[in-house]
This record gives structure tokens, sequence and C-alpha cells, in this order.
């Protein structure tokens, strides 16, 4: 698997403290340590990047794998990148893990957004760092992969 190079890892995290630190202004501890065992998807234009997410392993067989980290530059929204974004994080999630529901925490005023992929509300809307979220999973289908 690729390493990010300094720079790589600077852009991204650059990128998500600016969305969801300063433009949401949420202080929030975005340096949680998950991010050295997340797998990093990012949606490129040459070196610059446009959008990214991650995904995290699940810590038992049976417990779902996570997407989360999803954000799209400021300059580039309005493109339809999230939704890419997504189609890819959950191909790579079945690819990996394809006996594993997945899973995501989401801001509340995406959760249709989030439907659109199969993904299924599981709580009640609550506020995580002063923002509404709402936990939703995608499913496993018969034959043991997510729908």
């Amino acid at each position: 698997m690729n390493e990010l190079s300094a720079h790589e890892l600077y852009d991204l995290l650059k990128m998500r403290v600016d969305v969801f630190v300063v433009e949401q202004n949420c202080p929030y501890p975005e340096l949680d340590g998950k991010d050295a065992e997340a797998l990093h998807l990012r949606l490129m234009d040459g070196s610059q990047l446009l959008a990214s997410a991650r995904i995290l392993k699940p810590h038992r067989p049976e417990d779902a794998t996570k997407i989360g980290r999803v954000v799209v530059s400021p300059s580039h929204r309005g493109k339809r990148l999230g939704e890419a974004l997504v189609k890819e994080a959950v191909l790579a999630c079945e690819r990996l893990l394809p006996a594993n529901p997945i899973a995501l925490s989401a801001q509340g005023h995406l959760r249709r957004f989030y439907e659109s992929f199969g993904f299924a509300a599981t709580s009640e809307e609550y506020l995580e760092d002063g923002i509404p979220h709402i936990d939703m999973i995608r499913p496993l289908q018969p034959g043991g992969t997510a729908s």
C-alpha cells in the first residue's frame, strides 16, 4: 500500500482542518490517532487535492467498516465530487472487507445524501462537537456484501 508523503499528508490535514474546524467553527481534536491505520481515499487533479475520505477497518470481525472524514475542498464544491468519493469509498469497503456492513456518522443535513448510497439511520440525531450528526449503516445483503 502506498504511503502519503509529508506534503500529501499536510494537504489532506489542512483541508480537513480548514473545513471541519475553521469553516464549521468547530474546535475539536482533528488529529485523533486513527489516520496512521486508515486507508485514505483522495480525489486529485494533478497534484491538487480536491476531496478525501478515510476508511477504518473494524476492531472485531463482526463490526462494521467505517467511512469518515469525508470532505470536499470548498473551491471544488458543486461538482458532484462528494458523490464520486462516497461511491469509491463504498466500493473500497466492499472490495477490502466484503463480509462487513459499512457505517458512518453523518452530519444531519447530509442524511438524504447518504441514504442515496443505501445507508439507513441507526440513531436519532445527536450533537457531536456542537454539530447535529446521525449514525448510519449500509447493511449486508444476502450473499455477504454490503448493498
